[in-house]
């Protein structure tokens, strides 16, 4: 499948993206590209709940219902300025009658843009600043996480306006393990390195690379625990903070969802999982039967071994680790829950003699 840039004016072109302001439509357009795809084929099945937004660039779709035709759409008519065959599930399968060529959105993104366009006051522009390259993208970056699509607008606004702007350079320590949680951070230019210290292992073990785009430091504002790792900056760079109380009410609780020991069962019952992130030792000596155990400070770690397809449990004694852990996997993409109360509350046993 062939794939090229899209201008601004093709993707003005489209309702209702003519509305969006200047350098919002900047930021959509650095995420969209002209895709192709061969007469014959298709675009979308009826019944797809697949949240894509989609707008014909040349050529001509046909609707399709029990293998008839039922309607049709030309490139460049006035059907087609708006978006194809919106609302979910989809009611009808859309075909190809000729070659074409299409651009496909995230429809949450484009929700998210154009909401938050119209409530805020500011454009990109005065939250990039005059920033070249890769650093100018990174707040379209975390407009594209699923964490953020749960995130009230007005909650977004805030949340960008409070930020501060910090420059670091080379091995500049961000954060040090066992110090008290104060701020969240997103990379926007550079990289740097997360490390944990062990007993075994005073160097410390590498966890994680970060680059633009990527956040950290919100275990411990979660929490209200010590730092359980350090992040040293491995290239010159420059970082977004957050303060943590700002953190706290304005990203951590609108993300967060927490349910009671009944109401996790029921997600259990179809299909969703248990994950309990305490430490192995405490793991075997109490736990709920069934349960997958990855320990908090594990968890980035060991993301690509959990299904994005899973609802997963969270849990852990109190249910203050559990919310670190949900966060972390809420923000990535994953359906996430915390059990209210942890473990006390629930039929958690004892392993068994062998």
């Amino acid at each position: 499948m062939d794939e090229r840039p899209i201008d601004l004016a093709l993707l003005k072109s489209f309702s209702p993206l003519d509305g969006l302001k200047a350098e919002n439509l900047h930021a959509l357009a650095r995420k969209t590209q002209v895709k192709t795809l061969g007469a014959g084929r298709l675009l979308f099945k009826e019944g797809d709940n697949d949240k894509r937004t989609f707008y014909l660039v040349s050529g001509r779709i046909d609707y399709r219902l029990d293998e008839r035709t039922i309607g049709s759409v030309q490139a460049r008519s006035p059907e087609a300025r708006a978006a194809l065959a919106p609302g979910l599930p989809r009611k009808f399968t859309a075909r190809a009658a000729t070659d074409l060529e299409y651009i496909v959105i995230d429809s949450d993104l484009l929700d998210v843009l154009l909401t938050w366009d119209q409530t805020g006051q500011y454009e990109v522009a005065e939250l990039n600043g005059d920033v070249p390259g890769e650093e100018g993208d990174w707040m379209t970056t975390l407009l594209q996480t699923k964490a953020f699509h749960r995130i009230p607008p007005a909650n977004i606004q805030a949340i960008f306006m409070r930020m501060q702007r910090i420059n670091y350079r080379a091995g500049d320590v961000v954060i040090k393990q066992g110090t008290e949680g104060d701020y969240f951070y997103v990379v926007i230019a550079g990289r740097c390195v997360v490390t944990r210290e062990t007993p075994l292992n005073k160097e410390g073990i590498k966890l994680a690379e970060l680059g633009p785009g990527d956040s950290f430091g919100e275990e411990a504002l979660i929490a209200e625990a010590k730092r359980n790792a350090t992040v040293v900056m491995s290239t010159e760079g420059t970082l977004m903070r957050l303060g943590k109380q700002d953190f706290q009410t304005l990203l951590n609780e609108p993300l967060l969802q927490w349910l009671d020991y009944d109401q996790a069962k029921d997600v259990i019952a179809r299909g969703g999982k248990w994950l309990d992130v305490r430490l192995p030792s405490e793991f075997q000596n109490f736990r709920i039967d069934d349960a997958v155990n990855i320990p908090l400070y594990f968890i980035r770690l060991k993301l690509n071994a959990l299904d994005k397809k899973t609802p997963y449990i969270v849990c852990c004694d109190t249910g203050r680790r559990s919310s670190a852990a949900a966060y972390i996997l809420c923000e990535r993409g994953y359906d996430a829950y915390v059990l209210r109360g942890g473990l006390a509350g629930t039929e958690a046993t004892r392993p068994r003699p062998v």
